[in-house]
């Protein structure tokens, strides 16, 4: 299975975002199947199968600890994708078991070949290719 790490990492934010919301730091402990909501337990779900991979544990659950201290630092927010996307990146099964996670939610996860863009959710522009501009929002003065 060939998976955009990035794009699975972007998928998977909202989700963990949730989970680090409801329970914190401690989150891959602490979600309880039987009472969190499905975006808490799909998050935390994600989580505990990113820490499960020894390599990659420390620098994502340092990045889930610095979300936990300010949920709302974009900057923050961005570290814990990043981390995410290199733990993806470096364990095909672990991608591929993500993926399945995601999937199973109904969350679609697709993009194939140069330049691609796959996303949830956007409110912005997305653009591709070489020498491209775009403006959103009101006109230049």
């Amino acid at each position: 299975m060939d998976v955009d790490a990035a794009a699975l990492a972007a998928a998977a934010v909202p989700h963990v975002l949730a989970a680090i919301g409801a329970y914190g730091a401690a989150v891959a402990s602490k979600v309880e199947e039987a009472t969190a909501s499905a975006t808490v337990n799909l998050g935390g779900r994600v989580l505990r199968r990113v820490l499960g991979r020894k390599e990659s544990a420390a620098a994502v659950q340092q990045a889930v600890e610095e979300v936990a201290e300010l949920p709302e630092d974009a900057d923050r927010v961005a570290v814990l994708r990043a981390e995410l996307r290199r733990a993806l990146q470096a364990d095909a099964e672990l991608a591929a078991d993500v993926a399945g996670l995601l999937s199973e939610a109904g969350i679609a996860v697709t993009a194939s070949g140069p330049r691609s863009v796959a996303m949830r959710d956007n409110s912005g522009i997305v653009q591709t290719g070489d020498g491209s501009a775009a403006w959103q929002g009101p006109g230049p003065r």
